[in-house]
């Protein structure tokens, strides 16, 4: 996975941190934590759009922060076990990787040769 990719996937582990702290924050320096998760998300998401294609790179962005949310919710803040929760994060990330996959070439190609500069 190449350096801009990688952003988008931290800024979706930031922003699973944003979305559950608007929801569980409960003191100043949870909020300001939530918001410092929250920028640093939107940060690393608007560059990685900079350099690969902005459609897919919101769709990527989503979808890994929807999975991670729903998976959070189960394993930190104990939201009841659903099999079908399960089936539909998979479906749902068989489609980010599918939408990553089908990043024209080009975009890819001048990626890598960002890294190298």
């Amino acid at each position: 996975m190449n350096a801009r990719w990688m952003m988008v996937v931290v800024a979706a582990i930031f922003e699973v941190v944003w979305v559950s702290g608007l929801k569980h924050a409960d003191s100043i320096a949870a909020w300001v934590g939530t918001a410092v998760a929250l920028l640093i998300s939107f940060r690393l998401m608007l560059s990685a759009g900079k350099q690969l294609p902005v459609g897919t790179v919101y769709a990527v962005f989503v979808g890994l922060g929807t999975a991670g949310t729903v998976l959070a919710e189960m394993l930190v803040y104990g939201a009841p076990f659903a099999p079908v929760k399960l089936a539909l994060i998979a479906i749902l990330l068989a489609g980010v990787a599918g939408l990553k996959r089908m990043t024209p070439d080009s975009a890819r190609n001048e990626d890598k040769e960002g890294e190298h500069s």
